[in-house]
């Protein structure tokens, strides 16, 4: 009786393993897409029952139950052990936290703003190699080996076509254009603090022309704050027709001399 039972276990075991192995080389060759964590459920099948009928088979007639249970309790663990699936774990997908098209592990520069262009390595661009990057220069096209200041520029800069209606401190359409651009750049920038000078021809009294001057460098600030930029950031003086640029006799003269400067605050 014990022979019989031991080979039916055995065989049964047998028929069950070569079931979960052809299953399992089914999914390995792009077979059959089951869920491959029933493989160590059907091994360990095969080991209780393998290990079922070894015990009964040892075991006294006596204690023959005792054999069998124990027999199959190891089988199984045996058996589950011995499919458990031990391939590697799939390689995790490359990171770009970022968002900047260069996987961390080669981004020298993480925690780029969004639509930062960046290099190869992941920094960003710096076309004139001025140490200020294209996103925060004010000054892009520096001369190489020029030294310059936090806003990318050698001096002070003049904000070209920054004009005023006639007469008040209004900015004209095109001047707002030009200032949403420095906003910008000076939002990215946001460590630097900077001054806005406003300077007017010589035409009018002295008085006057230093009162439109205040008001023109305080009218570009509040444009900027409008913007995005910290007003404690920024420090307006109106230095009115004090500082020429070029002869007050000339019409091109007294326009080149109404501007608005932005300078480094230090």
């Amino acid at each position: 009786m014990k022979t019989s039972t031991t080979g039916l276990l055995l065989g049964s075991a047998l028929v069950v393993g070569l079931s979960g192995c052809a299953s399992s080389a089914s999914q390995s060759n792009g077979g059959a897409t089951s869920d491959s964590s029933m493989h160590p459920f059907v091994c360990g099948l095969a080991g209780g029952l393998i290990g079922g009928g070894l015990g009964y088979a040892a075991g006294s007639d006596s204690d023959e139950d005792t054999g069998a249970a124990l027999g199959t309790t190891a089988g199984a663990t045996i058996g589950a052990m011995l499919c458990a699936d031990t391939s590697p774990a799939p390689e995790p997908e490359p990171r770009d936290t970022d968002g900047d098209g260069v996987i961390d592990a080669n981004d020298q520069c993480p925690g780029t703003p969004a639509g930062v262009a960046v290099d190869a390595v992941g920094c960003p661009l710096d076309s004139d190699n001025d140490g200020v990057p294209d996103f925060q220069d004010q000054c892009p096209g520096t001369p190489a080996g020029v030294e310059v200041n936090a806003l990318g520029c050698e001096e002070d800069l003049v904000l070209r076509d920054v004009n005023f209606e006639f007469d008040s401190a209004t900015l004209t359409m095109g001047a707002e254009q030009i200032l949403t651009g420095v906003a910008q750049k000076l939002r990215a920038n946001e460590n630097v603090r900077v001054r806005i000078e406003g300077h007017t021809d010589s035409r009018g009294s002295e008085s006057y022309n230093q009162d439109l001057s205040q008001r023109r460098a305080d009218s570009v600030a509040d444009f900027l704050a409008s913007q995005g930029v910290d007003h404690e950031r920024m420090r307006t003086v109106g230095y009115g027709e004090s500082q020429p640029v070029a002869s007050n006799d000339t019409d091109a003269g007294r326009a080149e001399n109404r501007r608005v400067e932005l300078g480094e605050w230090e």
